[in-house]
């Protein structure tokens, strides 16, 4: 990783999920310096310790900031001496953000805002912003607010100056914190029927180790103003669900499993319980307007930022047809993993590997 030599890297949102990932990818190359930022101290202290205890030779790499992406004065300050952001921070809860979309905005909207200008300001080198499946098409207070906050980049990269700005946007992030996949095995193990909002509702699935690969792949092949997605797979809710119960139904206290479920009756019931608020049956990664436009890029797609001013004008020409003609990307057209390969692709995670073996997690 020499691009990251001596650099000083700021994560927001960085004792998330993502952040956890980045520090176990990072820690032991030969990058100079990691900021966290976040609001919490309980969760910058319980990662100080972690890290601590498990990489002592390079934990002091780790450099902790208190602050919120909402107060632009405690960005202006972590910021000094950075060279590269991956911006993180967010709320993204889709139920909670319906009941909050203020709180949303704040975070979501205004503390991109926030963090754009502090980082030009801060002259850093290259920012990269994450976003989510449901900025697409976005029926929700989470994915508008996350479409605003594309907007906004894409807005900022126009005048950034040095500083690169790009967002990457992907689906579910598997055993990450809020994710379904722990409750389903905390369910098993207690003996409860595992719950489930819709059995035909697909949505794309993805590592952490994955989300980290595509932020360094638009960090490294991103052009200002891009947003880039990976060629991500999917499944059904059902899938996914059945593939856990496979995976963990050793673990049950007892059986529950309906006898008309299809599956081993000695397996965990699985019960339907409806979509929650705001939540759509299949997700988008790239729009109709979007997939016209975009770049393959083998593994990903880049869509390049519209880079026309006002005076449209100048810029008229003949309806698109390519446009016409194009579908969107999305997850009941992509690739679609059957039973056996969701169950592989999440017994491959770590955090699966140590659940099965008894090795206790922390989702972060």
């Amino acid at each position: 990783m020499s691009v990251f030599k001596d650099k000083t890297l700021l994560i927001t949102g960085g004792t998330g999920s993502f952040g956890n990932a980045v520090l176990n990818r990072f820690l032991r190359t030969d990058i100079g310096e990691i900021r966290i930022f976040s609001r919490d101290e309980k969760k910058q202290d319980d990662m100080r310790h972690d890290f601590q205890a498990r990489m002592p030779e390079v934990a002091n790499k780790i450099k902790f900031y208190i602050g919120d992406v909402r107060n632009k004065s405690t960005l202006k300050y972590a910021m000094q001496g950075v060279d590269y952001v991956f911006h993180a921070a967010a709320l993204k809860q889709v139920p909670s953000c319906e009941f909050f979309p203020m709180e949303a905005v704040k975070t979501n909207v205004i503390g991109t805002d926030n963090t754009l200008d502090a980082a030009i300001d801060a002259g850093v080198k290259c920012v990269i912003c994450l976003s989510t499946d449901k900025a697409a098409y976005p029926i929700n207070a989470m994915g508008i607010t996350k479409a605003i906050e594309e907007k906004i980049a894409v807005a900022k990269s126009r005048l950034s100056g040095n500083t690169k700005i790009c967002c990457t946007r992907y689906g579910n992030v598997m055993c990450s914190r809020g994710s379904v996949i722990p409750l389903w095995i905390d369910q098993i193990r207690k003996g409860n029927p595992i719950t489930l909002t819709e059995p035909k509702m697909t949505r794309f699935i993805m590592s952490l180790e994955e989300a980290v690969d595509l932020v360094l792949f638009a960090f490294e092949n991103g052009k200002n103003g891009d947003i880039l997605v990976q060629k991500a797979p999917a499944c059904t809710i059902q899938t996914q669900a059945e593939a856990v119960v496979e995976l963990f139904k050793h673990q049950a206290p007892h059986s529950r499993q309906a006898p008309h479920s299809g599956l081993d009756p000695e397996s965990p019931e699985i019960r339907v319980i409806g979509i929650r608020h705001g939540e759509k049956m299949y997700e988008t990664l790239l729009t109709k307007e979007e997939a016209a436009k975009a770049i393959d890029m083998g593994n990903f797609y880049a869509v390049p930022a519209d880079n026309r001013d006002l005076n449209y004008d100048k810029y008229f020409k003949d309806g698109d047809i390519k446009q016409a003609t194009i579908e969107e990307f999305n997850s009941d057209n992509t690739y679609r993993l059957n039973l056996e390969e969701t169950k592989a692709k999440i017994a491959s995670l770590e955090y699966i590997q140590n659940e099965l073996n008894g090795i206790p997690n922390i989702v972060k």
